[in-house]
């Protein structure tokens, strides 16, 4: 579980961490999409007397995970996003953590075969080194709380 108490670290403002092989590599103020859902289907069999059909589970599907006001002091994401656009296939598992004003874990979402889709950038500031991201998308194919 990280915590991070640096004051001077470049996260320590922003309460959603993006981490995967144990490092946090950027930090989002704003985390939206965190769905999961699981479709009804219908089925009726053709013995059935009843004149309604039975609802029966159908696919899971995940929303889209929508991260605004980032910020990242490594080109981690951007390269992971870069190497997808020239069509290589990259699928990560990584966990989003929300962290509370003093930085300890408060809650994790592991997300299974995340891959960005979307970066955009935000305008620049020259007095800041670090990297700014102003929406990070990320697709995945599974969700659990950790």
């Amino acid at each position: 579980m990280p915590t991070i108490s640096n004051p001077h670290d470049p996260y320590s403002g922003y309460n959603f961490w993006v981490e995967w092989d144990g490092i946090v590599h950027a930090g989002f103020r704003e985390c939206s999409g965190l769905t999961a859902t699981r479709n009804a289907g219908t089925y009726r069999e053709g013995t059935d007397k009843a004149l309604s059909q039975r609802q029966i589970p159908g696919l899971n599907t995940y929303g889209n995970i929508t991260l605004k006001r980032g910020i990242t002091d490594n080109k981690e994401l951007w390269e992971w996003h870069k190497k997808l656009q020239n069509g290589e296939t990259d699928r990560r598992n990584l966990s989003i953590i929300l962290a509370d004003d003093k930085g300890e874990e408060k809650i994790r979402w592991n997300l299974e075969n995340s891959w960005p889709t979307t970066w955009n950038a935000p305008d620049f500031n020259a007095t800041s080194d670090e990297v700014a991201i102003e929406t990070l998308e990320l697709v995945h194919e599974g969700i659990t709380i950790g």
